[in-house]
C-alpha cells in the first residue's frame, strides 16, 4: 500500500500547524513550529499572502488528511462513505476517522504516533474481540476490545508508549487497563471531544469535495 516516506516535520511546516506526527519530539523545542521555521519550498514568501477560498478548503482538507497520516485516495473513500451515511457529512467523516484501528491503538496510548500504530498493527500485534487484525483502516466498532496479543506485550515501544497514559489519562470514549493493555472503544467520539483537532473546520473538507 502507499504511504508518505518523506519527512513528517515538513508537513507540520506546510500547514504551519502542528499535527503531533512524531509523538513526544512534537512538544519539545525540536519541533519546527515551536523554532517559527518557514513554510517549505523554493520561495515560500511567494505563498504567504491571501488565499482563496479554494485555498483555505484545500488546507484544511491537507490538515486533517494529513493528521490521519492518510493519502488522497484513501481519505476520498472515507469521506465517500461519511457522505452516505444520515447526519453531519463533516462530524460523520471526523467519526469514521477515529474508527480506524490505526488511530484507536494510537489513542489507547499502545503507540506514540499514528504511524507507530500503524505498523503495530501491519506486525499482527493487536487483537481485536480476541482476534489477530492486521488492517490499520478496519473500523472499530462500539463494544469492540481492542489489546495488544500476548507474546507482544513486552515489546519496548509499546512500553515508552503507554508512559503517556499516566500523564494524560484515556480519552472520554474508551477504556484502557494498562496492565492488561487492553481497552475498549466505548462509542464513537462526538465531534467537541476530539479537541486536538478543534481548529479544523471539516465543514471545508466537505465543500471542497462538493464543488
Amino acid at each position: 500500500m502507499a504511504r508518505y516516506t518523506g519527512p513528517l516535520c515538513r508537513l507540520c511546516r506546510a500547514e504551519q500547524k502542528k499535527l503531533f506526527l512524531k509523538g513526544d519530539r512534537c512538544k519539545t523545542d525540536k519541533c519546527p513550529i515551536n523554532k517559527k521555521r518557514p513554510i517549505p519550498g523554493k520561495d515560500p514568501k511567494a505563498r504567504t499572502g491571501k488565499r482563496s477560498d479554494y485555498g483555505v478548503q484545500l488546507r484544511e482538507k491537507q490538515k486533517l488528511k494529513r493528521s490521519y497520516g492518510m493519502l488522497e485516495r484513501q481519505f476520498r473513500i472515507f469521506f465517500d462513505r461519511a457522505l452516505r451515511m444520515p447526519g453531519i457529512t463533516g462530524e460523520n467523516l471526523v467519526g469514521l476517522l477515529e474508527r480506524r484501528l490505526d488511530n484507536v491503538v494510537f489513542r489507547m496510548h499502545f503507540a506514540v504516533n499514528r504511524n507507530q500504530a500503524r505498523q503495530v498493527v501491519q506486525h499482527g500485534h493487536i487483537l481485536v474481540n480476541g482476534k489477530p487484525v492486521n488492517i490499520p483502516s478496519y473500523l472499530v466498532k462500539a463494544g469492540d476490545v481492542v489489546e495488544v496479543k500476548e507474546s507482544s506485550k513486552k515489546l519496548n515501544v509499546v512500553k515508552d508508549a503507554l508512559k503517556e497514559l499516566s500523564k494524560s489519562g484515556a480519552y472520554p470514549w474508551l477504556t484502557v487497563d494498562a496492565d492488561a493493555l487492553k481497552g475498549t472503544f466505548v462509542a464513537v467520539p462526538r465531534r467537541g471531544d476530539v479537541t486536538d483537532l478543534a481548529d479544523i473546520k471539516e465543514q471545508l473538507v466537505v465543500e471542497l469535495y462538493s464543488k
